[in-house]
């Protein structure tokens, strides 16, 4: 959802084709990956398959930021490993990593990278199937942890380990837990990192840490520790928007700040739920939805940055007795470039979809 499937001039998009969409994919499961071509009707061009994906994430597609008009980068699995893929709309593949892509820099000059096989045994859902986990026997290995891959050279260097955020400040909690990495997200700018330390004993009950750091791994900070944190979005290189705990009080949307200790709660009354909070690309909105309430139904909404004031846009089916765990179809909202369309993936027709919406009408 932190993605914008729009490339520069906003005539193509990138999106996945799956011959199913009721159960997880297996290791011998392949994802279309495709180019929409919203000038020829919304045709859909399969340019390539994809051996790692998931339901989540899929093979995270992504624009390349060196150039987002023709590159963009996707996962894939050969010769028994996971690898990152840069591919040309119109010349096909132009580079293989040695390490799956989780996120981009701004600058496109470097990606960073997680363990995708051990997110498959302790966060289903995240990870993928086909590959062994080399550290499946040790709760917070060494040599695991944010790879940072210089896209030019190919080179790949471990900046921030398992066993290094194991170590630091631990909690009761942690005692015979297995730890793994998630979620990385560079800020708007590029000047810091984002990410999940998580922690499990039984892959029942979870606890979070929120980290950021500089690009090369120095600075590492501990911006939030209250136990549950879920979905995140940088504003600009210093601030970041949260769903998470409070001390002594109810979950709610926090804003961090690097230049100021502490929190400040952002919609309070607005916006009890959790959602995939994204801002515009001025800052002026969020874009946030919900899961499924008891008829089933997500809401989709804009909130405005300055007052947290909610336009709710749309109200979608979202059956949870086909749809959920593992192959739930949130709705993952995403802005196009110029923040004036949005697009979402959707069940509410019966099989799983993308769909564009304009709201333009409204953040103009």
């Amino acid at each position: 959802y932190d993605k914008s499937p729009w490339n520069r001039s906003g005539t193509l998009m990138l999106g996945h084709e799956a011959a199913f969409n009721d159960r997880p994919p297996t290791a011998e499961d392949a994802v279309g990956i495709g180019l929409i071509q919203l000038a020829d009707g919304n045709r859909y061009e399969r340019v390539a398959d994809a051996l790692a994906w998931n339901w989540q994430q899929g093979a995270m597609l992504h624009w390349h930021p060196a150039d987002p008009e023709h590159l963009f980068t996707h996962n894939d699995r050969r010769d028994g490993r996971f690898v990152g893929v840069v591919r040309h709309t119109q010349l096909g593949e132009q580079a293989v990593l040695e390490r799956p892509i989780y996120a981009l820099m701004p600058d496109g000059t470097t990606a960073f990278s997680l363990n995708f096989a051990r997110l498959a045994t302790h966060r289903p859902g995240y990870g993928y199937a086909g590959v062994v986990d080399p550290h499946a026997d040790d709760p917070h290995p060494a040599e695991d942890g944010i790879w940072r891959l210089d896209l030019s050279s190919g080179a790949a260097e471990l900046v921030v380990s398992v066993a290094q955020l194991a170590a630091r400040d631990p909690k009761p909690s942690m005692a015979g837990a297995w730890h793994y990495l998630n979620h990385i997200q560079p800020s708007r700018g590029g000047a810091r990192i984002a990410f999940f330390h998580i922690w499990h004993r039984d892959a029942k009950q979870w606890e979070v840490r929120l980290y950021t750091c500089r690009p090369d791994g120095s600075d590492l900070t501990c911006l939030l520790d209250t136990g549950f944190i879920s979905h995140y979005d940088w504003r600009d290189d210093d601030t970041l928007l949260v769903w998470a705990n409070r001390p002594d009080a109810a979950p709610r949307f926090l804003l961090l700040s690097h230049a100021a200790p502490g929190f400040r709660v952002f919609g309070d009354a607005e916006l009890k739920e959790d959602g995939h909070c994204t801002f515009s690309p001025d800052g002026r909105w969020v874009l946030n939805d919900t899961y499924p309430d008891e008829h089933q139904m997500r809401t989709l909404m804009l909130v405005r940055t300055a007052d947290a004031r909610r336009i709710d846009i749309a109200r979608l089916h979202s059956p949870k007795a086909r749809w959920w765990g593992e192959i739930r179809c949130d709705l993952h909202p995403r802005w196009s470039r110029d923040g004036c369309q949005i697009c979402v993936d959707s069940v509410h027709e019966g099989t799983r979809q993308m769909y564009v919406l304009d709201v333009e009408g409204w953040v103009r």
